[in-house]
């Protein structure tokens, strides 16, 4: 069986139920690329942290209580079971 492979000089059209024409940017794409943890707080919680330098003072404040904790390492894998 030979496989159908597109040239380079094939062109592309989308369906026209396709409508892209209200796409919005993605606000996270940028910092997402950096590299950035997004996580999502529940929403009782909203009110307490409403915005990311709030959670981030919290986590600090609980952190500086526990000075001598080492960060968790990714428990090693053996090969066998």
């Amino acid at each position: 069986m030979k496989r159908n492979t597109a040239t380079k000089t094939e062109t592309w059209e989308m369906r026209k139920e396709y409508d892209f024409s209200n796409v919005r940017p993605n606000k996270y794409a940028k910092k997402y690329a950096e590299g950035v943890n997004i996580v999502m707080i529940d929403p009782d919680l909203v009110k307490f942290f409403p915005d990311s330098d709030s959670v981030n003072s919290a986590l600090r404040a609980l952190v500086s209580i526990f000075p001598k904790l080492k960060p968790r390492e990714k428990p090693k894998r053996s090969l066998t079971a």
